[in-house]
């Protein structure tokens, strides 16, 4: 595991095989639309001829102000700005940049994030039910828990979480903010755990995992962008360029591949998907980071139009 300015310890999933799909034999221009606490774009960086460039978005501030010390020694060949992936076009221009060789999305949440309590992410330690990846904007995981109705609620731990209880845990939540608002994640992990059967605490996984995942993902909307942030990607790759998207969960997995596989139908086609089945990480990366134990790598390639 790697030791990084502040005592944060950070594998970026897929290093190896990123370098493989995106690094060209010439200097290039890569877009990391995640560029999370850098570990990807250093990589790149790293391996990359010289005179490559890459430019980082992240919605987070604190990991764009991460980046910027972590990343300084490659002075202007790395750019960062703070903003969300779905705005990829609009940054891109406001750095002078039109097209680019290769994109990289690496979608959820980074391990600094989970591990942080103050963001509120994790049931592992308690803290304040935030989740919001930028945290000067919008409702955060506390709002949505005390604000939304028991069929929403429902709604959004089952589909976004794939959670099977995820009725019981509804009302579980709203029986418990009759009594006061939940606020931290400690609070709302242990509702979880007194909603759920016995047999269920004790399973494979944290009882809460998936509604953790869920309240997350309706937090800061990352399903609904990565279709039109995967199509603009595609718009702004050069003849020859690589998208390369890495998942974390069925959900975005399934998006990144249908929007891949739609990218590649019909006379107009401007994508060829080059992973016909997504790269899952060797034994050797999931004892070394049982976190990218779910992870999913999907590349494609633009084709001339």
């Amino acid at each position: 595991m790697k030791k990084i300015a502040g005592g944060l310890s950070h594998i970026s999933v897929f290093g190896k095989e990123v370098c493989e799909w995106l690094i060209s034999s010439r200097p290039i221009t890569i877009l990391d639309c995640t560029v999370g606490y850098g570990g990807h774009a250093e990589l790149l960086l790293e391996s990359s001829q010289p005179g490559t460039r890459v430019i980082g978005l992240d919605r987070d501030p604190e990991a764009i102000e991460f980046c910027r010390q972590r990343l300084r020694r490659f002075g202007d060949h790395i750019v960062l700005c703070q903003g969300n992936h779905r705005d990829l076009k609009q940054h891109l221009a406001e750095v002078g940049v039109t097209t680019v060789e290769g994109v990289l999305f690496d979608l959820g949440v980074s391990s600094p994030q989970i591990d942080d309590a103050a963001r509120g992410f994790s049931f592992q330690q308690d803290g304040p039910l935030d989740m919001r990846m930028d945290q000067s904007v919008g409702p955060t995981a506390t709002d949505v828990v005390n604000t939304s109705s028991e069929s929403v609620l429902a709604d959004i731990i089952y589909q976004l979480g794939e959670e099977r209880y995820a009725r019981r845990i509804a009302q579980a939540i709203v029986r418990e903010r009759q009594r006061g608002r939940i606020e931290t994640t400690g609070a709302l992990a242990a509702i979880v755990a007194r909603s759920v059967p016995s047999s269920y605490r004790h399973g494979r996984i944290h009882c809460a995992t998936r509604t953790f995942q869920a309240i997350r993902i309706a937090v800061n909307q990352e399903l609904e962008s990565i279709e039109p942030s995967l199509r603009d990607a595609v718009d702004v790759l050069s003849e020859g360029g690589r998208v390369c998207a890495i998942s974390f969960h069925s959900l975005e997995d399934r998006i990144v591949k249908h929007t891949f596989r739609s990218l590649a139908q019909g006379p107009q086609a401007r994508l060829a998907v080059r992973t016909k089945k997504p790269v899952v990480p060797s034994r050797e990366e999931c004892e070394g980071n049982p976190r990218s134990r779910s992870a999913k790598l999907r590349v494609g390639e633009r084709q001339p139009t």
